[in-house]
């Protein structure tokens, strides 16, 4: 796992023997897309058990985040994330998910009204709701009210993986969400608000 950058390869690697041909790698970052947190869940509830029972061991699925940065909370969300996998990596994707469930409570009108750090305290409770050390989480968010000498904008411990992300994002040239990668190549006719059906016939079509 490069440092900082969140991923979650549900499907087995391609068999041996097999190279990059169709159908091997579907690399959908951010949520299975380079997109937000905020994706829906179908990828995980539907799609890969699909993948599972119809196309076992031809696709791997990679996770990285996108944060959109006109949502401001999208920032805090996506720290919280990264701050997870430092904590606890195996529980990345679990807590993707409870932030998938409980993503209302971190949109605009929920957040504004509160400090950053207390926005960081409930998003470490939600990372314990699925049993990852909350305090360990909120370490390594919380932001001091001081400066460090000079330095004011000191940011936090997950500072330097978020600026990571981004730069990974940028160099792919990833700007908008849902942002599909299949072998290499940008898929532009996927859409987070596809149906199963779509996606089945979509993966039918396309994974061989």
């Amino acid at each position: 796992m490069g440092m900082g950058v969140s991923h979650y390869a549900q499907q087995t690697r391609p068999r041996k023997g097999e190279n990059n041909r169709r159908g091997t790698l579907l690399t959908l970052m951010g949520a299975v897309f380079v997109r937000d947190v905020w994706a829906p869940a179908r990828i995980n509830e539907d799609v890969i058990p699909y993948l599972k029972e119809n196309k076992p061991n031809q696709v791997e699925i990679i996770f990285r985040q996108l944060v959109q940065p006109w949502h401001p909370s999208s920032t805090l969300v996506h720290e919280s994330a990264l701050a997870v996998e430092r904590v606890s990596p195996d529980s990345f994707w679990a807590y993707s998910v409870a932030l998938f469930a409980q993503q209302r409570d971190f949109f605009d009108v929920n957040v504004v009204n509160e400090t950053r750090n207390q926005t960081y305290q409930r998003l470490a409770e939600l990372a314990g709701s699925v049993g990852i050390d909350k305090d360990e989480v909120y370490k390594l968010l919380f932001i001091a009210d001081k400066p460090d000498g000079d330095s004011y904008n000191i940011g936090n411990q997950v500072t330097n993986d978020l600026k990571f992300i981004t730069k990974a994002a940028r160099q792919v040239s990833a700007h908008v969400t849902p942002t599909v990668y299949f072998n290499g190549v940008v898929e532009g006719s996927i859409s987070s608000g596809w149906t199963l059906d779509q996606w089945a016939e979509w993966i039918q079509k396309n994974v061989v």
